[in-house]
């Protein structure tokens, strides 16, 4: 196990009704509120007016910032940042899903720094280290950005997505209703499910030996969403599924399964570049590559074959065979949980992929050295996964 520092600061307040707390939370970070969400859905819903009620029941003045898309844009960020600096903002209210908390971060730590936003953070990869205070209400239990000090956001004009890192960006407070996603479309639950699901494998996929107490928290994190996520979309007003899922999101991202061991994040990186260039959703890309990114490292790394083995074994109760045989069992129970929630498990089956874009997207993914954990990949091995993936 690897040496940690595990600091988290997010308080959660998770349950039935626990919106109604908004008011009181974000009033101990600020009197001015840049309030941020997407395009539209929490005004028809009814959250937005909840929301305002509980800010203007305090005496809380906020402007509004709404827009957000899936895989959010950097426009819309820098429009946040310079309306921060305008109105004076003191901290930032987040009402949606990961898009929304994510561009809600980048404004936040853009907000207070004197460097552009895009080259220092998230082309430099400078660690964030201060920003304005973040408050955020969920709607749709999937990236776990309520509760990590991550974030990505995408370039549109240049078709690059990437990543920005810090604890600086830490919400300092997040409200977990999961009444508040029963309204989501299943295609969004079984994206949000499959993007949890990913953040666990990318943790569990590690080299660091002697992790076993992680293994075991990621092993049943795993079985967890496959079990609850069929529930959640036969029942879908079911609070009781809705929770074991929300929660699962939230703890598959705040870095609690990853202490003491090095994460893999290759596969999130390929998904990326299909994002960038298609708009591709980032949950149903990660489905689509996740069991070739598998298969490719068992077929060239045996190093890798004993964890991949014990993912058959622990997670999926694959017990007979090979080991060449348990890897291909699982990367095809996992390709078929995928396709029964409903999501794409090919490249071929987005209609806008380009097959000549392979090389470029390759490159972006791998500038220079080999990158991964448990399997190093070269530009060639990544251009080889999409290949695989088709």
């Amino acid at each position: 196990m690897d040496n940690f520092t595990f600091h988290p600061t997010t308080k959660i307040l998770f349950g039935r009704d626990t919106e109604n707390a908004v008011g009181a939370e974000i009033m101990a970070l600020g009197k001015k509120v840049l309030l941020h969400y997407g395009t539209g859905s929490i005004k028809k819903s009814g959250l937005f007016d909840k929301v305002v009620a509980s800010l203007q029941a305090l005496d809380i003045e906020f402007v509004e910032l709404g827009g957000v898309v899936p895989n959010p844009r950097l426009s819309l960020v820098r429009e946040g940042i310079e309306l921060c600096h305008r109105e004076n903002i003191q901290a930032i209210l987040a009402v949606g899903g990961g898009s929304v908390i994510d561009s809600a971060k980048a404004i936040a730590f853009g907000a207070v720094s004197d460097k552009d936003v895009w080259d220092e953070f998230f082309v430099k990869g400078t660690p964030v280290t201060q920003a304005l205070a973040i408050g955020t209400i969920l709607t749709i239990p999937a990236a776990g950005s309520e509760a990590s000090p991550h974030n990505v956001v995408t370039d549109e004009e240049n078709d690059r997505k990437l990543a920005a890192h810090g604890a600086g960006m830490l919400p300092a407070f997040s409200i977990l209703n999961p009444e508040l996603t029963m309204t989501l479309p299943a295609y969004q639950t079984a994206c949000g499910a499959a993007d949890m699901f990913a953040h666990i494998l990318e943790r569990y996929f590690t080299d660091t030996p002697n992790v076993d107490f992680t293994d075991h928290l990621c092993e049943g994190a795993l079985r967890s969403i496959l079990k609850n996520t069929p529930k959640v979309l036969a029942e879908p007003d079911n609070y009781d599924y809705r929770a074991e899922l929300m929660l699962a999101g939230m703890i598959a991202h705040n870095d609690v399964l990853g202490l003491g061991r090095a994460g893999d994040w290759m596969t999130h990186d390929i998904e990326h570049e299909l994002s960038a260039l298609w708009d591709v959703t980032h949950g149903e890309g990660l489905a689509a590559l996740f069991p070739s990114w598998i298969q490719y490292a068992g077929d060239n790394n045996p190093a890798a074959v004993p964890r991949l083995v014990r993912f058959a074994e622990e997670v999926f109760g694959i017990t007979t065979g090979s080991d060449e045989e348990k890897i291909q069992a699982a990367v095809a129970a996992l390709k078929s949980w995928f396709a029964a929630i409903g999501l794409k498990t090919k490249l071929t089956q987005f209609e806008d992929f380009d097959e000549s874009k392979i090389e470029t997207m390759a490159a972006f993914v791998i500038p220079a050295e080999p990158r991964g954990s448990l399997i190093k990949l070269t530009r060639e091995d990544v251009a080889n996964i999409y290949r695989l993936a088709r």
